[in-house]
């Protein structure tokens, strides 16, 4: 009887034992990421019996809140995913582990496996601090039917060339209340596009002033408002409530948008036109096609205060894989971040994808500051209207346009100046 109770003992020690040595990985996804990537996730849990992988779905639209909040209550999780932008702000706060040091003893990730603009815009002051998990950018959609009866055979290569056919199209269309493109005045990311396209490099001294007044800037803000004031595209946000609506039914003709767009435009498509439109790199200023778009996308960043790093950067690694890139595209039809995931036969056969796979090797980050968001979401488009409206002129709007920034900027200036004594 003594023997049976000391093997029961020993038994439930072990278990016990077992139990505490399994690591358990709190992850957050957003938005449907965090929803799908349940389903590749076991695979890695299988492979990996010892770590236990929780995932959280966080929806996008609180997910900056819920993450300075678990900042703030030092409840962060260990691995999450960050929008690109995103990224500086987290990094500002030290919140972020250094992930140089994994990157040097890893066979699964390194720089040459992704596009180098999206690579570069995880690093900050020559750290990697985010690996990108999944990846877009901007480019032209455009209705091939109208811009062939307008007599150019495909889509623009240079801003010259977008601009010529949009004032065929407003000729041929012939009807006030249709226009050749849609630019949209609360959208900041044509303008810095354009702006990055034509070298300015919008902030300057280090990130700590404005730069919109600079001749660059002012003459790629000039080219795109001019598309409004010669009506080739709408002003009032209210005159497209329906992007893929207005799309197939030529309200508007051509945008710029991401790949989030293209399973949209598909439903919306009849039969009759689903050959009739397109997607196409940027046409750039200088004629080198395509010009610079947005580096865009989500990473996969480690909480700097985890106790179980070695185990998060597994996860990240196995994310990371070609194969588990496919899958997940194949899930979500989010686009790979790993270059050798697009030799997948459902990448090489889709023209639409084609596209991106072109605009990608010419993509750029914005400047990585932590006050960027609040200067694009809240600053650069109050301009833009003004401008547009005629309420102001151009060198009077990014005039007072340095003065706001400026002012976001002040603590940033502060914080370098302090560090420097």
């Amino acid at each position: 009887m003594l023997v049976r109770y000391l093997l029961i003992i020993l038994l439930l020690t072990s278990c016990i034992s077992k139990k505490e040595e399994n690591t358990e990985i709190v992850f957050w996804g957003l938005g449907v990421e965090g929803e799908y990537v349940t389903h590749i996730i076991k695979e890695f849990e299988v492979k990996n019996p010892d770590i236990k992988i929780v995932v959280q779905q966080v929806p996008w639209s609180a997910a900056q809140e819920k993450l300075i909040t678990a900042y703030a209550s030092n409840m962060l999780p260990d691995v999450f995913q960050l929008g690109n932008t995103w990224l500086p702000q987290f990094q500002s706060l030290l919140a972020l582990e250094d992930l140089n040091g994994y990157l040097e003893h890893s066979e699964i990730v390194n720089a040459d496996n992704y596009f180098k603009g999206i690579w570069e815009a995880n690093i900050i002051d020559s750290i990697v601090y985010g690996i990108p998990w999944y990846i877009d950018t901007r480019v032209l959609f455009y209705r091939s039917d109208v811009l062939r009866k307008a007599g150019s055979p495909g889509p623009p290569h240079t801003w010259e060339q977008l601009y010529v056919i949009s004032k065929k199209i407003k000729t041929l269309l012939n009807d006030e209340s249709k226009y050749p493109i849609y630019i949209p005045i609360n959208d900041w990311t044509p303008y810095i596009i354009f702006g990055m396209q034509n070298g300015a490099t919008i902030l300057k001294d280090n990130y700590c002033y404005g730069n919109f007044s600079s001749l660059e800037f002012k003459e790629a803000f000039n080219y795109l408002t001019k598309y409004h004031k010669e009506k080739l595209s709408p002003i009032g946000i209210s005159q497209v409530t329906n992007i893929y609506q207005a799309f197939r039914d030529g309200y508007i003709n051509m945008f710029f948008s991401g790949p989030w767009n293209v399973k949209e435009i598909k439903k919306w498509m009849p039969d009759s036109l689903k050959d009739n439109w397109g997607i196409a790199p940027l046409p750039s200023k200088s004629g080198k096609y395509p010009g610079i778009s947005l580096a865009g996308g989500s990473s996969l960043v480690i909480n700097k205060k985890s106790r179980n790093k070695t185990a998060a950067w597994k996860l990240i690694e196995y994310l990371s894989q070609t194969k588990t890139q496919i899958k997940f595209y194949k899930l979500v039809n989010d686009l790979p971040a790993v270059r050798n995931a697009w030799n997948d036969i459902l990448l090489i056969e889709n023209e639409f994808v084609k596209a991106f796979y072109e605009q990608f090797k010419n993509v750029k980050s914005p400047p990585k500051v932590p006050e960027w968001e609040q200067i694009v979401f809240s600053k650069l488009p109050q301009y833009v209207e003004y401008v547009v409206r005629n309420k102001m002129n151009t060198d009077e709007a990014l005039k007072l346009l340095d003065e706001d920034v400026n002012k976001i900027l002040e603590k940033r200036r502060w914080i370098l100046k302090k560090s420097d004594r």
